[in-house]
Order: structure tokens, then C-alpha cells, then sequence
């Protein structure tokens, strides 16, 4: 008898109906003989609701008692599709994070899981019996209900199989899998039927939304199969792995689009040691994240410094930076919002050479200039103008042959 974990998003239990089609699947589920633990969000559109009531209190509201409004979303849902499984005659019951004991740490909002109490839930699974869990949510060690942030129902999911050593953790969303790229961009985008843990890391951090990163690093430090379903048609989805369970290693798995950065610039730098520190300073000091780096040194001792920031840090982190340049002997601060960063992700990148000239080459050959650079094991990412976003994503998508199942595999 295998364990299973389902998760269902906010979508999926959307309204009444959803939450009783939801429920004749986990009825399904179990009547082929597994255990079911199913993790639900609050229904589409309550948790900004209860938002928004917060705000309208208090518009700069933090802390313990915003988790305490915002953890009952989940608990309307897990009650509601326990009513739907006793109407399909399936045994259930309902547990708040607190009921379960997810232990978090203190950090409201934003509270990291420390431990889980699984007993009362393997009693109830033991027992013939289908336990939903509230995601999102946990108490803390002082009996404080804490919300573990965006993408916290996942996290919640993976760490109960992982708690439960469940055979699998399915997530269950609005799109059928993780893609080869974005479909609205390349119609023919396939999805994979698996990936590894870090490919899918790599893809969440670029750009792809399927997964919060959050709880894909979670499943892979547990070892957990993580599987991608669709909550609205039938169908296997991508199950997400450790790399020894994939029998061939795919050179190229997917290309990502990130339209959310901004590149800035500090001219004219002196070139000594401690101007890094000194531009990148003030700017970690306001809590912004740099994502890519360069830096280019002159004939006449001075260095160009660049790098990207999310598009919503921009103004602020050129406001910061015009007040430090001076002070640094820096030219000026120039910066530009019209860029996208593409990038191309394949654990088959460590044993094969020649992927990024093969990358630079299909970008040059149809005008497209890369204005900066990064690479990891697994991963090369370009900045490009803005422009060529969607042609530069289907040049490469082209290029690596992703359309195609029988090229995926270069080995």
C-alpha cells in the first residue's frame, strides 16, 4: 500500500464544485489501495482577501496576528472537503497545522519548518482514513500560529512526505507539467515526463513559475518524488527526481524567460580593491537582490561595474547608487529596464563541451547581441534586449532540438 500526498492550490479549490472535484479524485486515490494525506491553499482569491481587510486596518500590518487572520483561509477549505469525501463516503478528517503539529520557527509571515509530529496523522491513515491538512501553516514552539510565506502550502506538502517517507508528493495545479519552455511562446513545447531536482531548481530561479524553489529544495534534500498534475484533465504530468531515477540524461531539459530584471551600471570606477564591496554595499543594506555580475576594466585604470536587479528595485537602486558614485570617483550611473534574461538548463551540460558557443552562435546568426553573461554547472543565462525576448527563447528552443522527444537525449 503506497502513501500519497496530494496538494491542491488555491485554483483547484476554488469554489464548491472544484472542492467535490477534488474530492471524487482523492476518492479515487484511495480506493486503488494507497494512503492519501491531502494538503489544501485557501480557495482562489481568500488569502488577499483577508489581506486586504488586514490593510484596511493597518496598510503596514506584520506579524503574529496577520498569521492568525491569514492561517483560517486554509482551515474553510480542509473542513469543506472533508464534508465533500463523507458525501463520496470517504472516511476523513481535517487538521489545522497547529492540530498536526508542524513545528516552525518564530519568524511571522515567513516561518520556516523546524519539524513534524506525524504520529496522529499515520494513526488516521492506519485507520482507513483520508487526513487534510491546512497548508501554509504551522505554530511555533510558544503555541504562536505561524504562515510560512509564498509557495507555503507546497513546502507543507513535501515536508509532510517527507515526514511520512510517502512513496510520492503530487502537486496539483492549472497547467499539466513542467514544459520544455512556455507554450504561449513555442506552441510546440513538450512537457517532460521527468526532471531532476536541480534542473528544476534552476528552472524555478529562472523564471518558470510551476514550483515555488522552496519546496523543490526541500524534496531534494529529503529525497522526496515530487510530481506535477493538473488539477482539470487526466494525465501522468512530470515527476520531478533524483538524477539516478532518470535513465537518459537529456543534454538540454528546458529554456526559461525571466522579464523581470533591470541592468545598472557604475561608470568609470577607479579600479582598486574594495569597489565591489562599496557599490554592492549600500545596495544589499536596502535588502535588493543582485542577480548577474560584470565587470570590465579599461585602458585607463577604470572599470565599467554591472549588474542586474529585479525590475521593481530598480528606481531604488539607482537612487542609491547616485548618492554613493561620487564618493567612490565614479563617472556616472546609467541603467536599462528594456532587458530579459533567457536561459538554457541540462544536466547533460557537465559531460558534454560546446553548449554555449552552440547557445552565443544560434543567438548571433539571427542579430540578437548578449549583453551579459552567467553559467553554472547546469545552467547559461544571457541578457538580451527586451525585444528579442520570445525570438531568442524559440532560436534556442530550436536550436537544442526541445520540440523533438528523440533529441532530448544526447548522451
Amino acid at each position: 500500500m503506497s502513501t500519497i500526498v496530494q496538494k491542491f492550490g488555491g485554483t483547484s479549490v476554488g469554489d464548491t464544485k472544484r472542492i467535490e472535484a477534488v474530492a471524487e479524485r482523492v476518492a479515487r486515490t484511495q480506493r486503488a489501495g494507497n494512503k492519501v494525506v491531502v494538503v489544501v491553499s485557501a480557495m482562489s482569491g481568500e488569502t488577499d482577501r483577508l489581506l486586504g481587510l488586514a490593510k484596511a486596518i493597518d496598510p503596514r500590518i506584520t506579524g503574529r496576528e496577520l498569521d492568525v487572520l491569514l492561517s483560517t483561509g486554509e482551515q474553510v477549505t480542509i473542513a469543506l472537503l472533508c464534508m465533500a469525501l463523507a458525501k463520496h463516503g470517504v472516511p476523513a478528517v481535517s487538521y489545522t497545522g497547529a492540530q498536526v503539529r508542524i513545528l516552525t520557527d518564530s519568524a511571522f509571515n515567513k516561518a520556516r519548518i523546524e519539524a513534524i509530529d506525524e504520529h496522529r496523522v499515520r494513526a488516521d491513515l492506519d485507520a482507513g482514513r483520508v487526513t487534510v491538512v491546512a497548508g501554509f501553516q504551522g505554530v511555533d514552539e510558544n503555541g504562536n500560529i505561524t504562515t510560512l510565506g509564498r509557495g507555503g502550502s507546497d513546502t507543507t506538502a513535501v515536508a509532510l512526505a517527507a515526514a511520512l517517507k510517502a512513496d510520492e508528493c503530487q502537486i496539483y495545479t492549472d497547467v499539466d507539467g513542467v514544459y520544455t519552455t512556455d507554450p504561449r511562446i513555442v506552441p510546440e513545447a513538450r512537457r517532460l515526463d521527468r526532471i531532476t531536482y536541480e534542473e528544476m531548481l534552476e528552472m524555478a530561479s529562472l523564471g518558470a513559475k510551476v514550483l515555488q524553489i522552496r519546496s523543490v529544495e526541500f524534496a531534494s534534500k529529503y529525497q522526496v518524488n515530487l510530481r506535477v498534475l493538473s488539477s482539470f484533465e487526466e494525465g501522468t504530468g512530470t515527476l520531478i527526481t533524483t538524477e539516478e531515477n532518470i535513465m537518459e540524461q537529456a543534454l538540454i531539459s528546458g529554456v526559461t524567460l525571466n522579464r523581470d530584471e533591470a541592468q545598472i551600471t557604475v561608470a568609470g570606477v577607479p579600479d582598486r580593491p574594495g569597489i565591489a564591496s562599496g557599490i554592492l554595499g549600500p545596495v544589499a543594506a536596502a535588502n535588493v537582490e543582485v542577480d548577474m555580475i560584470v565587470q570590465n576594466t579599461g585602458a585607463d585604470g577604470t572599470t565599467d561595474f554591472t549588474f542586474t536587479v529585479h525590475r521593481n528595485d530598480y528606481d531604488r537602486t539607482v537612487e542609491i547608487l547616485e548618492k554613493v558614485a561620487p564618493e567612490m570617483g565614479a563617472k556616472g550611473v546609467r541603467g536599462d529596464r528594456k532587458i530579459v534574461k533567457i536561459s538554457i538548463v541540462g544536466v547533460g551540460m557537465r559531460s558534454h563541451a560546446g553548449i554555449a558557443s552552440r547557445m552565443f552562435k544560434a543567438l548571433a546568426d539571427d542579430g540578437i547581441n548578449i549583453r551579459m553573461i552567467s553559467t553554472s554547472e547546469i545552467k547559461i543565462s544571457v541578457v538580451v534586449d527586451e525585444k528579442y525576448s520570445e525570438l531568442g527563447v524559440r532560436i534556442l528552443h530550436s536550436e537544442f532540438g526541445l520540440e523533438d522527444a528523440a533529441n532530448l537525449h544526447n548522451a
